[in-house]
């Protein structure tokens, strides 16, 4: 019965998980991630309290560890943009050089330069030490963890440039096909040539058909259902999350372990496809579930299991094994770096290597299966995973050590067309002490903004060298506005597929305008469900509706980073804010809440304020510790 089991374990392992994160609040560490801690904890407790826990709460807690390293790779396919993706495979015949600018096919080519790197590495390595199977071994070092690098490229505000999608798109790239060669190097392994390569040819077939399918039928009596008891006791998204990836996992157990692996990422990469505009709260409520329960349990427990006296293999030679694995480690993500010298200098290039460097779940779920394969030691076990812990340490240090630029902040925007929304848009910037360069094609427009005072450039939204000219930086938002849905979507694929510019926003009046816009990484302001909700304001709270319209000269939304040091760690209520602006809403990642007095600020936190412009100045100023 599970009521006789022993629970008093599993209340520590979550009591644990529960501590570290609020004893590094209220410490303001922020450099070490917590699941670091969790391991060395996890390692405190399995020493001292393994031996004395039954057989039947070990299993629980086992099952429990497993839901998490499944949740790790569900989460890391959810991390993904496919959209984004498949919207980067090139459209026509590439050169060398657009090979390299393109994010996809560089980090194609920085996954193969690694894992030859890899196997190379690999190959002198076991002339030196015991490795069983040296392909398997490299093919673990090609890992990285996206889960890291997002949130340190985030802080700088990287995530929508050129450097930070080449980076991004890497790491996804190093994940997918790290899985997938891992997995069929563990069948090859385990039952050799046989069905079982067929097996997992058709649970890709199975992912594919269902994306095609997904993308293409609209099930509009299902979306219904779902948008109505999505917040309901039956939670019907969660639900449905949860039966996609037991599907995969289900189809994929026949595998062994590792095939459960490769179904968990294969349903989160297949869900991020689907969420769209839906995404960002459903991750939430997922993750919640995942970094909440069950991942910490999965942490916690391989430090309870780690083996540190397996160590005891290398005997004399151990201080020279870690010395170069951790060489290793680092030389097969930063070198492959270097081929983007051209576009973003040598320190971008070294801090962007370092930081791919970052290894941890996957390659420590990895090296417990090729143990068990006894395709590696488990000497070499314990060394991936003091390595993996190693890096998630230092690889975001040596980032920033080496990347000191500072973020650039040119408030400068660039508009496409200088139709009556590009001239009102210009307008309203202006009000907010914001320049904004207006590109118009047609000659007469062109004189007759120009008379009315307005910045404008005379020159065609497709023509490169026209950005040139008003000297357009990787900071400065586009607008395209030109009166025409299809020369919308020209200028931005031109902007995308040329200039490799990722600010970009547009409109869209179709859903298949959205798509395709959407596939482009440009950013979409959806006219039908702006105009809707301008409509339902109207009828619904039409004073609320007219004060923001009508007052708008004399009060101002606007959203305020918190950058300040000093703000870090404060109660709303101890920050002497101007007494004509109120905060409205509080983002933090991808949570929102409503602010109170009792509310403790972060860096990195974006509030979003009302008030005059006096208020918001002062706000402002405030939060940036100027």
């Amino acid at each position: 019965m599970l009521f006789g089991i022993d629970y008093f374990p599993l209340l520590v392992v979550i009591f644990v998980a529960w501590l570290i994160p609020i004893t590094f609040s209220l410490l303001k560490v922020k450099k070490v991630p917590a699941v670091v801690m969790e391991i060395i904890i996890g390692y405190i407790l399995g020493y001292f309290f393994l031996d004395m826990i039954s057989e039947d709460t070990i299993f629980v807690l086992d099952f429990l560890a497993i839901m998490g390293l499944m949740f790790i790779m569900f989460l890391s396919g959810l991390e993904i943009d496919v959209d984004q993706l498949t919207g980067s495979f090139p459209r026509k015949r590439v050169t060398t050089s657009q090979v390299l600018k393109n994010p996809l096919l560089a980090g194609i080519l920085h996954f193969t330069l690694t894992l030859l790197l890899s196997y190379a590495g690999s190959l002198f390595l076991a002339s030196v030490i015991e490795i069983p199977n040296v392909w398997f071994f490299s093919v673990i070092l090609t890992t990285t963890f996206l889960g890291l690098i997002l949130p340190v490229l985030k802080n700088r505000g990287e995530t929508h440039t050129l450097y930070g999608q080449m980076l991004i798109v890497a790491a996804a790239v190093a994940d997918v096909a790290g899985i997938v060669l891992l997995v069929f190097s563990t069948v090859i392994i385990r039952f050799g040539t046989g069905k079982e390569l067929y097996f997992i040819a058709g649970l890709f077939t199975i992912f594919f058909v269902t994306y095609t399918i997904g993308k293409r039928i609209k099930f509009t009596l299902f979306r219904k259902i779902s948008y109505q008891l999505a917040h309901a006791a039956s939670q019907i998204n969660i639900r449905g999350a949860l039966l996609l990836l037991f599907v995969f996992v289900a189809l994929s157990q026949f595998l062994g372990q590792e095939g459960i692996l490769l179904g968990a990422f294969l349903s989160g990469l297949l869900l991020s496809a689907f969420l769209h505009k839906e995404r960002s709260l459903l991750i939430l409520k997922l993750e919640g579930m995942g970094y909440g329960f069950f991942i910490p349990v999965f942490f916690v427990m391989v430090g309870a299991k780690f083996d540190l006296d397996a160590l005891g293999e290398f005997d004399k030679s151990l201080y020279m094994v870690l010395a170069l694995v951790l060489l290793l480690v680092f030389l097969v993500k930063v070198l492959p770096s270097f081929l983007w010298t051209g576009l973003f200098g040598f320190r971008k290039t070294l801090a962007g290597g370092f930081l791919m460097a970052s290894r941890l779940g996957l390659v420590i779920a990895a090296a417990f299966v090729g143990m068990e394969l006894g395709a590696i030691t488990p000497g070499m076990n314990t060394v991936l995973i003091i390595m993996a812990i190693i890096t998630c340490l230092f690889s975001p240090l040596l980032y920033n050590l080496v990347f000191r630029e500072k973020a650039i902040s040119d408030e400068k925007s660039i508009i496409v067309g200088g139709s009556s929304i590009g001239v009102l848009l210009a307008r309203r910037l202006k009000m907010h002490g914001r320049a904004s360069v207006i590109i118009e094609r047609d000659l007469k427009r062109y004189v007759d903004l120009r008379n009315k005072g307005l910045d404008v450039v005379l020159g065609d939204g497709r023509d490169p060298g026209i950005y040139e000219k008003v000297g357009l930086r990787k900071e400065n938002p586009v607008v395209v506005q030109t009166g025409s849905d299809e020369e919308n979507e020209r200028v931005c694929e031109m902007l995308r597929r040329d200039l490799f510019h990722e600010k970009i926003i547009s409109k869209s009046e179709t859903v298949t305008d959205e798509i395709t816009l959407h596939n482009l990484g440009v950013e979409v302001v959806d006219a039908r469900l702006v105009l809707a909700a301008t409509f339902e304001n109207m009828i619904i709270r039409p004073t609320a509706q007219h004060s923001l319209i009508d007052s708008f000269e004399n009060y101002i939304v606007e959203d305020l980073p918190v950058r300040s040091s000093k703000i870090d760690g404060k109660q709303i209520k101890e920050i002497p804010l101007h007494r004509d602006g109120m905060l409205m809403l509080l983002t933090r990642g991808s949570e929102k809440q409503i602010p109170h007095g009792d509310t403790y600020l972060r860096k990195g936190d974006t509030l979003t304020v009302f008030g005059t412009a006096t208020a918001i100045d002062n706000i402002k100023r405030l939060m940036s510790g100027t």
